[in-house]
């Protein structure tokens, strides 16, 4: 290899390696600049709303900052939906919604870090079947153990479950393999 080829080389990998270590450096400190904007009711609107999600919650959270993802862990959420209601796929959606939103809004406030890099990772969600409203609170109470987030949902009854009825528990987004430490003898819905 000629000299000149070798110089060109080097300059390219240089360069290469620089415009790496800017763009990390750059992005590392925009991210940690761009605080959440809260687009959500006025304060004393969610205050209200957080003493209402109080009264239902019966299981109290570990310490969900406590959870951290390896740079190139995936991370995810498990939906874990009742099948003994026979919900139609509509109200399954909806449920799921539901949950999935509960979830974000507790780990965005208490854990944006995690929440980012669910986000940057594809934001995988997957579901899965549970039998009865007893399974739903053992596994909230095993994530919750865990430090995980884990929210279910309590149907207003409206139109197909009876009012109360738990129907969806989300847990994450996490690390992939803390969520299976709950999840693992589940079934896919």
């Amino acid at each position: 290899m000629s000299t000149s080829r070798a110089t060109q080389m080097a300059s390219k990998l240089a360069l290469t390696l620089i415009s790496l270590g800017v763009g990390y450096y750059l992005g590392k400190h925009a991210s940690a600049n761009n605080a959440p904007v809260n687009i959500g009711p006025p304060a004393e609107t969610a205050d209200a709303l957080e003493e209402d999600e109080e009264e239902v919650e019966d299981i109290a959270d570990g310490d969900l900052a406590a959870i951290t993802a390896g740079l190139l862990e995936p991370c995810k959420m498990s939906l874990v939906i009742r099948s003994d209601l026979k919900m139609t796929p509509g109200k399954v959606a909806a449920q799921c919604g539901h949950a999935t939103l509960a979830c974000y809004k507790a780990l965005v406030k208490l854990n944006p870090k995690l929440v980012r890099h669910w986000e940057q990772t594809g934001q995988a969600k997957i579901a899965l079947k549970a039998t009865s409203e007893d399974q739903l609170l053992e596994l909230e109470a095993i994530a919750k153990s865990l430090n995980l987030c884990a929210r279910s949902i309590q149907d207003a009854g409206h139109t197909q479950v009876d009012p109360g009825t738990r129907t969806v528990l989300a847990i994450g987004p996490a690390p992939a393999r803390l969520v299976d430490e709950v999840t693992r003898k589940l079934r896919l819905f």
